[in-house]
């Protein structure tokens, strides 16, 4: 566990990470050391090659309740240019994110609000609670979510985003999991459950080939059969054709047996 003091970051000896959002006395809302903090986790796991996938949690009743109300506070006496730091650290935090070349996954719970559903569409994948909340509340403040939104437009859609960014209705995680910001919501009762079958499933894949399809995704985002794009492709499946992790999944394959990356340490 790393010296943090608004955050836990955790190694599994099975080789994945869980981040923990954790100033559950304020619902884990974001204020400057949070998000200090975040972006210097984000730096670790990013260059950690043992791990495998990021889990993204919070501690407590809420995922995290959009942005602190003694930093807004603050940040109000500001002048344009303190602002204009303040809103670059926070793109550094999504962005970080949203680059990380390992898959991440955030589990979710409570409110996820502003800045927290930010964190969540930065994420690959998104699971959840059916009564958790989600809101783009910044317009009700007189703010806009200017630095999370191109990841929300990714996450649900443009029109989507519109409705709620311009409303700041709220919406639970059923409505999340049509709009497609969450893969699968449950009663809450059945988070951890759940959350041990998603880390199962992504325990049985190849650490490379994940990196790799991530990297592939991002490429192909657009949707475009472009000849470059093309190339791109043909290129990345030969290349993971070959390496060593390639190599042994199509081994473990025609030979009926499970790859390496499979023999884990048993779970904690």
């Amino acid at each position: 566990m790393n010296d943090f003091s608004t955050l836990e970051l955790q190694h599994d000896p099975r080789g994945f990470a869980t981040l923990w959002l954790a100033r559950p006395e304020k619902n884990n809302a974001f204020n400057a050391q949070m998000i200090r903090e975040l972006i210097v986790a984000l730096d670790l796991v990013a260059n950690d090659g043992t791990l495998r996938f990021l889990l993204i949690r919070a501690r407590g009743k809420h995922f995290c309740a959009g942005a602190d109300l003694a930093w807004m506070q603050h940040a109000a006496q500001l002048d344009f240019n303190t602002n204009l730091d303040d809103a670059r650290e926070l793109a550094e935090l999504m962005y970080s994110l949203g680059k990380l070349k390992l898959p991440t996954l955030a589990v979710v719970q409570g409110a996820a609000f502003g800045g927290g559903l930010g964190l969540i569409s930065c994420c690959d994948l998104a699971i959840g609670a059916e009564d958790a909340q989600f809101c783009l509340s910044e317009v009700r403040i007189g703010l806009t979510p200017a630095v999370i939104s191109p990841f929300v437009v990714k996450a649900i859609g443009e029109r989507a985003t519109r409705q709620y960014a311009l409303s700041a209705e709220r919406f639970d995680g059923l409505r999340a999991r049509e709009l497609g910001l969450l893969a699968e919501t449950f009663a809450a009762q059945y988070l951890e459950q759940r959350v041990a079958h998603w880390v199962d499933t992504l325990l049985l894949n190849s650490p490379q080939a994940m990196r790799a399809c991530k990297e592939l995704l991002r490429e192909v985002a657009h949707g475009e059969t472009t000849a470059a794009v093309r190339r791109y492709c043909e290129n990345a499946i030969a290349r993971i054709r070959v390496s060593g992790e390639g190599q042994e999944g199509l081994r473990a394959f025609l030979e009926k047996r499970p790859p390496a990356w499979q023999a884990q340490e048993p779970r904690p």
